[in-house]
């Protein structure tokens, strides 16, 4: 392995370190339940394992981090073992080829505003503008309560999703995408900030209203070093203090 290939695989265990203790942070993946994939080429991923150390996804270290194929197989030494639904993984990386990274977590106010039969539709505009048009373009239910650690309820899983970059797991969770670990963990932040205002809405008697086509067209981009960037580094900050 070229020194320059080292570094890259080095960086990516870092941001997937970030992102795993940055969606703990956020209360979306308590305890030692939840991990975080990225792809490395066609064959390969670096995905948050569990060690014989295991203290959570709040204490991730990049050494969590490990290279597998799409089997599980790879670098698993001292005790390192794949997580039990590697395979919502692998099979997402196998047949959306755009995506470049996954997250699986436990957002408790997104499993019980989709158990309360409440739909997540753009209730939010110029308070989470990426939020918004992601929610506008649907956010699916897989509905089934399952560990997904075969490849058979992987492809389930996926057929819900569809193209969507997110899918709610009723009774169990979400799985978000997209280009790297930032925007997969800020687009499962702002479906679970969706999910608790709606939640919010109906605990006060109210009924969440979806926003107007007027309104959401009036949302501009603010780009990604806004939308991302900016927002990354604040995520990080929290962290940090």
């Amino acid at each position: 392995m070229s020194s320059d290939v080292a570094g890259d695989l080095d960086a990516a265990r870092r941001e997937v370190a970030d992102a795993c203790r940055v969606l703990a942070a956020r209360g979306l993946a308590d305890g030692v339940l939840g991990h975080i994939s990225v792809r490395v080429d066609t064959e390969h991923l670096l995905v948050r394992c569990r060690g014989p150390r295991e203290r959570g996804l709040a204490y991730t270290e990049p050494a969590d981090v490990r290279l597998v194929d799409l089997a599980g197989r790879g670098d698993l030494t001292g005790g390192y073992r794949t997580p039990a639904e590697l395979p919502l993984h692998t099979e997402v990386l196998r047949h959306r080829p755009e995506v470049g990274a996954v997250v699986h977590a436990h957002p408790f106010a997104v499993v019980a505003a989709d158990l309360a039969g409440l739909p997540i539709p753009p209730v939010l505009g110029a308070n989470d503008i990426p939020g918004a048009w992601l929610a506008a373009g649907g956010v699916p239910v897989y509905p089934r309560a399952v560990l997904v650690r075969e490849r058979r309820l992987a492809a389930e899983m996926l057929s819900a999703m569809g193209e969507r970059p997110v899918v709610i797991l009723r009774g169990h969770g979400l799985t978000a995408t997209g280009d790297g670990p930032v925007q997969a963990v800020l687009r499962a932040l702002s479906v679970n900030t969706l999910a608790g205002m709606i939640l919010a809405v109906a605990q006060a008697g109210g009924r969440p209203a979806q926003l107007p086509a007027a309104d959401l067209a009036e949302l501009p981009d603010l780009g990604s070093a806004f939308n991302e960037t900016t927002a990354w580094r604040h995520e990080l900050a929290r962290l940090a203090g």
